[in-house]
């Protein structure tokens, strides 16, 4: 009895051997495939992505002096999605793409500083108290930086709604969570950052109070180009200590809709007499010039859901100079054909091993041997 029952054990080895030996290789499949596409392909992409080389001397009469780099990153149109929009899976998918993408080039490219220009939210616009806390947590741990990293925020429609929905109560809802400064200085390099939404009125162009704030803005700039003969302006009346020191300036703002009005693109190239802008919303990338010398960037959406080939915008700016260069991102439409390639390779690997299906190379190798005996 015992030499029959080990038979039978002895028969049963080798099934469940090759059982073993077959979801061994599928898990080791699955793994490669996770790990390449949801970590090491934004390695992959982002590391082929350099900053642009800027002229960093300056020269002051018969001296020339080295100015600092300040390296930046612009990226718009996130669109977290809310609890009424888009499916679970939607949401999870394109909310770790951003994720991954944003984490890996902090790592890889040690920015000083990140602007998002505008729509962070899909559905701030409307959210309840309690899904704007949830999309504000989702917010802060996708992009989640290092204390040395500045983050800041332009608001844009799908945060605050249009100018004919958005109330206080919404603004200061934002403002509280991301802030309300309209400039920022650092290393001699003034940012104006401007919500476009508040910009058109029902036909009453830019709005009295946003209005009195942008020419504040222009009066400090104004007053911190005294110290610098080169951007002197003759009407400028500096006076008081909230002038800032830094001589020049570029504006990040969100469009109100797919563009500002005349009216209000004048104003603001008047008051802010910028030497660059970048604006978001449109989820693609333009340029235009304003007057023949101010260029205008429109910066791509940063989510798959917006783009199959999202990117983002990265500056090295000076005083006195700026270089931009644009870092793609993986496309959506590459890693789906890696899983679906990956799907049909597992299948014809499990009918294979079951003999369901001639294995390609043996096949290959009986062709072979029957044209040699020919």
């Amino acid at each position: 009895m015992a030499m029959i029952e080990l038979g039978f054990g002895r028969q049963n080895f080798h099934p469940l051997k090759r059982k073993s030996s077959l979801l061994l290789k599928l898990i080791a499949v699955v793994f490669a495939v996770l790990l390449f596409c949801e970590f090491l392909i934004y390695y992959l992409a982002i590391f082929q992505c350099n900053w642009p080389e800027v002229k960093t001397t300056a020269s002051d009469g018969e001296q020339a002096t080295r100015e600092p780099v300040l390296k930046a990153m612009f990226l718009a149109d996130t669109h977290l999605l809310g609890e009424f929009l888009g499916h679970w899976l939607d949401k999870l998918r394109r909310e770790w793409q951003m994720e991954r993408a944003f984490q890996t080039a902090l790592w890889l490219l040690q920015p000083e500083v990140v602007f998002i220009l505008g729509d962070i939210f899909d559905e701030g616009k409307w959210s309840t108290p309690e899904a704007w806390a949830d999309d504000v947590e989702r917010f802060q741990k996708m992009f989640r930086h290092p204390s040395h990293v500045q983050l800041k925020v332009v608001a844009g429609n799908h945060d605050i709604g249009f100018h004919y929905e958005m109330n206080t109560y919404k603004v200061e809802r934002f403002e509280k969570v991301f802030s309300s400064e309209r400039l920022f200085s650092w290393k001699g390099i003034n940012f104006v950052m401007v919500n476009s939404v508040a910009l058109n009125g029902d036909g009453c162009g830019i709005c009295s109070e946003t209005e009195a704030e942008l020419i504040e803005v222009s009066h400090r700039l104004n007053c911190s180009r005294e110290h610098y003969p080169l951007y002197r302006r003759s009407d400028a009346n500096c006076s008081g200590e909230d002038a800032a020191p830094p001589e020049e300036r570029d504006i990040p703002f969100k469009e109100n809709y797919d563009v500002l009005s005349r009216e209000a693109s004048q104003k603001l190239l008047w008051w802010l007499q910028p030497r660059l802008v970048l604006s978001g919303h449109t989820h693609s990338a333009c340029e235009v010039h304003h007057g023949g010398r101010v260029p205008e960037l429109s910066v791509p959406s940063f989510s798959w859901r917006n783009r199959n080939n999202p990117s983002f915008i990265m500056g090295s700016i000076t005083p006195t100079d700026y270089t931009l260069s644009k870092c793609y991102l993986p496309r959506e439409d590459v890693v789906l054909i890696i899983y679906c390639g990956v799907v049909g390779f597992l299948v014809v690997l499990t009918l294979t091993h079951f003999g369901l299906l001639a294995s390609p190379f043996l096949s290959g190798l009986t062709l072979l041997g029957k044209r040699k005996t020919r």
